[in-house]
């Protein structure tokens, strides 16, 4: 018995596709005991997300165990589609401090994915004269907003003064950059910010400039390893002794972000940001390795399977069906949408292209994802059986009903999302090559 509703599983044999299906939710559709539901649902649900975390807050995840309980399915979707909405709409400040000629505007484009000439970056080379705060928008994610503070670097520096000026409750997070030393206004500001509950986090800026230079100066004793830690040390000893006990510094060249620890900052960014602003910044953030590929892809296929679970527990419910539809268009809509994620959307491939020395056509021959009648070709069959069975089973209720809806959504945006993360990384890879040829 499942929310008021007698199933039976041996209908499940019907649909060969089920086999695959995570136990979890082959369980859910097979009608399984809903206190036995409710135990395993924690315990699988952590396996299903990133190293991360996860887009359900503790909160959220406690209050979907409880309701699967009392066999509330009308509820379980509601509370997942509570989270899914916060996670998608959540705004995102990120305040980003440092003098002129850091690097600061640099970075902030690097990570709204623009480069300097591009319509909407942040002037980079310009000396500063304001000492405002400056917003830019991300373009793609316009819930997102990096802020362009002024650097710290003033006669009789306040650090409370400055918070208060720069309005410091606005944002999520704030990034300390310097391409030297930091300073002792810059320690100051540290551990005010800390004081206020907020997190900091330091960017060491231009170290590719610093390796190059050294080798220039030492060609023969040059070690590229040793230069960066005697930079890290450098800064960690400065801020040390400046009142930062054990500070976070994170190595960075705003031009090879794929390079040094722009990675780790993701990820350490990435686990501190508060759950339902989590998933919005991961998607934001650029394509650098196979890790951050997979960790897109994992935050994603986490909502399909959330997505499916919710829609599934509606389905129980008679007449809910009918208004989940997921026809031709809104498939090739939702696999757009994923390709915008990773860089496969018309203007990002332009770019990759032109980076490739590439046409259009030629990225095509060895991509999947980017000719949508090729990756639907087989599964037209399986689209029409669905649509008749859904149009009986949605006014009747009960488990045919479910087992289509979720076959619907969550094998056919599976399919989206692996087919054009594995082209991200097909992408990636090439770029890296092209890039180590022309070192």
């Amino acid at each position: 018995m499942l929310g008021g509703l007698t199933c039976k599983s041996d209908s499940l044999k019907d649909v060969p596709q089920l086999a695959s299906m995570d136990q979890f939710l082959y369980d859910f559709l097979g009608g399984k005991n809903c206190q036995q539901l409710a135990t395993n649902f924690i315990p699988h649900y952590t396996t299903l997300i990133s190293k991360v975390g996860g887009i359900l807050s503790q909160e959220n995840l406690d209050r979907i165990q409880a309701t699967l309980k009392e066999a509330k399915l009308k509820d379980v979707a509601d509370i997942i589609e509570e989270s899914l909405v916060a996670a998608e709409n959540a705004p995102l400040d990120v305040a980003v401090i440092g003098e002129s000629g850091t690097g600061k505007s640099s970075f902030i484009n690097a990570l709204r994915g623009l480069s300097y000439e591009e319509e909407g970056s942040a002037r980079v080379g310009v000396v500063e004269t304001t000492k405002k705060r400056t917003p830019y928008q991300h373009p793609r994610y316009p819930n997102v907003t990096f802020w362009d503070l002024p650097g710290t670097g003033t006669p009789n520096f306040q650090p409370h003064e400055y918070l208060e000026r720069v309005e410091f409750a606005t944002y999520d997070f704030f990034i300390m950059i310097s391409s030297s030393r930091f300073s002792l206004n810059d320690a100051l500001l540290a551990k005010s910010i800390k004081e206020i509950g907020k997190k900091f986090y330091f960017v060491r800026t231009k170290v590719d400039n610093d390796l190059y230079n050294e080798e220039k100066r030492k060609p023969t004793s040059f070690k590229r390893e040793r230069v960066l830690q005697q930079i890290r040390d450098n800064c960690l000893a400065n801020l040390s002794h400046t009142g930062v006990p054990e500070p976070c510094i994170f190595l960075v060249s705003n031009f090879d972000l794929d390079d040094f620890d722009f990675p780790a900052l993701e990820e350490t960014l990435l686990k501190e940001l508060p759950v339902h602003k989590r998933y919005t910044f991961a998607l934001l953030l650029p394509n650098l390795s196979d890790a951050s590929i997979e960790m897109k892809r994992a935050l994603l296929k986490e909502k399909i399977w959330l997505d499916a679970l919710k829609s599934s527990a509606l389905s129980f419910i008679p007449f809910m069906a009918c208004f989940n539809g997921f026809d031709f268009p809104q498939q090739e809509k939702c696999l757009k949408h994923y390709q915008s994620h990773f860089g496969l959307d018309e203007k990002s491939l332009k770019g990759t292209a032109e980076k490739l020395n590439m046409s259009l056509e030629d990225i095509k021959s060895f991509t999947k994802s980017l000719n949508f009648r090729f990756l639907m070709q087989d599964d037209n069959i399986a689209d029409k059986a669905m649509n008749c069975a859904e149009s009986y089973c949605s006014i009747n209720g009960g488990l045919p009903s479910t087992i289509f809806q979720f076959f619907k959504i969550y094998f056919l945006r599976l399919k989206f999302i692996d087919t054009v993360a594995d082209d991200a990384k097909i992408l990636l890879n090439k770029t890296l090559e092209s890039l180590s040829l022309r070192k």
